[in-house]
């Protein structure tokens, strides 16, 4: 029996095809190589263990900044933003699903044409069509396919794909800083109720001075001169409240923005000493940082991205096929139209192309994308670095911070015995009242600093926790 032509050429042709659609011109994605320490400076071992894999509300078990928090991840617009743009690039995926799948068109089409009787279309369709109007009437499916012949649909499908997840990762990154700003601004918040109290009871105490200088001076032991300065006292200490109030209310309007509410006061009944700031945090190892950080994630996600890129343009090099494909009904008058099988007409055609000349295009595309390929490796690098630099940063001010906080809190404890000794003193005319006025002084600007000391240790822990990836679960 002898075979027909399409009867061998046409499978031949689809399975040449199929062969040079598993060809490759550029290679697959690999991470690029991390010269990453054993462990973080200050460290004394290396564990995989890592406070990053708690969930925020663990790691920030107090209820009224988990509310903050909870507020802030509903209605931060940063973050809805952020969310929006997974909604964008999720659409992008499933477009870039059907890029291999041949695409289908349906046409309908009705044309009517009045020559000129003396053109030459006029005397044709004069004697063959015995008429002074063209008339043509048609309805096609027409398909058209590119053959993946050297992956570049496959890289740009890589590309999309890539797209979303450094979308998503970027989200991420983006929740793991809101979750710590507003832990931040909360500890900070703490920390400005904290020193109100204390310059308020400072004013107190500056205010008994002043009564028991008064007393004095009446009994004739001391001179004006020492009311004087006890008023300056009290008032430079009263000065610090309107400062403070300011700051709070500043402060509060902050987190009320974060957490995507009007400016408004932040009802709270912790203070700053009921958070602990001693306990030990576990790191992890350095290599961790890269698959826990969201931006370091992000930031890789690049580098694939650029790689699928530089795939597409050194596939571009290469001639592409393309096969179309139509058919459907075809009458130049409407009453033939669906005469069938008189109007049936179809075509099929395949095409192999590649631009010969053109000005260098493809070249530098290709150029430019190993370029863009080699930049974004240098960046997913550099992030890797800051993040290693930034809890190693974090790992030195916790410790340095305990330790301030102990060298504090002795001062403190001292500078108030010494607030006692000298007001004993100063009763029995065996101290003036300038050691009173500087043991009060110092004793205050000592309360203000442990203050401010804690707050900062509880804010390195935050930092700690996001430096490491956390607050993203």
């Amino acid at each position: 029996m002898k075979l027909k032509f399409s009867q061998i050429y046409i499978p031949l042709f689809m399975l040449l095809t199929v062969l040079a659609a598993s060809c490759k011109v550029s290679k697959d994605y690999q991470r690029p190589e991390l010269a990453l320490p054993t462990q973080y400076r200050n460290v004394a071992f290396a564990d995989t263990a890592t406070i990053a894999d708690v969930e925020w509300r663990k790691f920030f078990p107090d209820t009224t900044l988990q509310r903050l928090i909870e507020r802030g991840l509903t209605y931060n617009y940063d973050l809805q933003l952020a969310l929006k743009r997974i909604d964008v690039a999720e659409q992008q995926v499933k477009q870039a699903k059907y890029l291999q799948i041949p695409s289908l068109d349906l046409q309908i089409t009705g044309t009517y044409n009045r020559p000129s009787s003396n053109s030459l279309n006029g005397i044709s369709a004069a004697n063959f069509l015995k008429s002074k109007h063209i008339e043509n009437y048609l309805g096609a499916v027409n398909l058209s396919w590119e053959a993946d012949i050297w992956g570049k649909i496959r890289r740009q499908q890589q590309a999309t794909l890539g797209q979303y997840l450094q979308t998503y990762e970027a989200t991420k990154a983006v929740q793991t800083k809101l979750v710590a700003d507003i832990a931040k601004g909360f500890f900070n918040l703490l920390m400005l109720d904290k020193q109100l109290a204390i310059a308020k009871s400072n004013l107190e105490l500056s205010e008994n001075t002043l009564r028991l200088t008064r007393l004095l001076k009446d009994a004739g032991e001391v001179t004006s001169l020492s009311i004087q300065q006890s008023e300056a006292q009290r008032e430079s200490i009263a000065l610090l409240l309107p400062q403070l109030e300011q700051d709070i209310a500043i402060q509060e309007n902050a987190l009320q923005i974060l957490t995507g509410q009007m400016p408004d006061t932040v009802a709270r009944k912790v203070q700053l000493s009921d958070f602990n700031a001693n306990d030990s945090l576990a790191t992890g190892v350095p290599a961790a940082v890269v698959s826990r950080r969201p931006d370091v994630r992000a930031a890789e996600m690049s580098v694939l991205i650029a790689n699928a890129q530089l795939g597409i343009a050194q596939a571009s090099m290469y001639p592409s096929l393309i096969i179309t494909a139509g058919g459907g009904i075809e009458s130049f008058k409407s009453s033939n139209w669906f005469n069938i099988p008189g109007s049936l007409f179809g075509l099929a055609a395949g095409t192999i192309a590649r631009p010969i000349i053109a000005r260098r295009e493809l070249k530098t595309n290709l150029e430019v994308a190993k370029i863009q390929r080699e930049q974004s490796v240098i960046e997913f690098r550099q992030s890797v670095l800051n993040a290693v630099g930034e809890v190693s940063n974090s790992l030195i001010q916790t410790q340095k911070l305990k330790e301030q906080e102990a060298i504090a809190n002795n001062q403190v404890n001292i500078l108030q015995q010494a607030i006692t000794n000298a007001q004993l003193l100063y009763k029995s005319d065996m101290a003036n009242y300038l050691e009173v006025i500087t043991a009060q002084g110092n004793a205050l600007q000592a309360e203000l600093n442990l203050a401010f000391i804690r707050s900062q240790s509880l804010i390195a822990r935050v930092d700690l926790y996001r430096s490491l990836g956390g607050g993203w679960k």
